[in-house]
């Protein structure tokens, strides 16, 4: 199997984007329109990347960064990422957060998801950015929404009693579990409008150094 080319989203790529996402997400959450995509390269260019394969948009990873200071309590994936726009991201922030990521559901498990988080932390790295933050789904969590609260249910995965394949791939890709979000997606029925709140630290953030702002092209 050909190794996917990660590098960072383009203007031409928005229509295969869309229809990725139309083909990835549950049935309760729609695409993205194309005006978001396009308003998100504007707004931070460095941080929209996509898995490319044999000339197919095959996964999507999607950043914007914040101060984390005003984000630490809960809040929504709208509010944090001002409904998709990206219009919160702040260039003086020290926080890279994690919009979204997707991948082809044909070919998961090819490594992809894996690729697009290395992507992330190459961007995170460079900037000299203290960590990554993110809000996972927990779309096993329905399965168990009857007899347990979210926060229970994330703890078993953790715990490894059960299995979550989006916080499970998390843990694996070295991201720590800080708790459950409660309506960060209220369109997820899978996670019951829950998520997981996870984040890597940088090992090579370097405090007396400011932020960088990199050229477009880094990956």
């Amino acid at each position: 199997m050909p190794k996917a080319i990660i590098r960072h989203t383009r203007t031409d790529d928005i229509p295969a984007l869309v229809a990725l996402q139309k083909k990835s997400y549950p049935p309760s959450m729609p695409p993205w329109s194309p005006t978001k995509f396009e308003h998100q390269i504007e707004i931070f260019p460095q941080g929209q990347i996509v898995a490319e394969r044999d000339g197919c948009i095959v996964g999507c990873a999607s950043s914007l960064i914040v101060a984390w200071d005003d984000w630490c309590d809960a809040h929504t994936w709208k509010e944090i990422t001002a409904s998709g726009t990206f219009d919160n991201h702040n260039p003086e922030g020290r926080t890279l957060y994690g919009a979204e990521v997707f991948v082809d559901p044909d070919i998961r498990g090819a490594g992809l998801g894996h690729a697009l988080y290395e992507g992330r932390r190459e961007l995170c790295r460079a900037m000299n950015l203290r960590r990554i933050i993110a809000c996972g789904r927990l779309p096993g969590y329905h399965v168990h929404a009857a007899e347990m609260s979210a926060e229970d249910y994330a703890k078993r995965v953790v715990w490894g009693d059960f299995h979550d394949p989006v916080l499970g791939f998390q843990l694996h890709e070295g991201f720590d579990y800080c708790g459950v979000i409660e309506g960060y997606l209220p369109e997820d029925r899978e996670s019951g409008g829950n998520a997981s709140l996870i984040v890597w630290r940088n090992p090579d953030y370097d405090p007396d150094k400011p932020t960088l702002i990199p050229e477009e092209d880094i990956l």
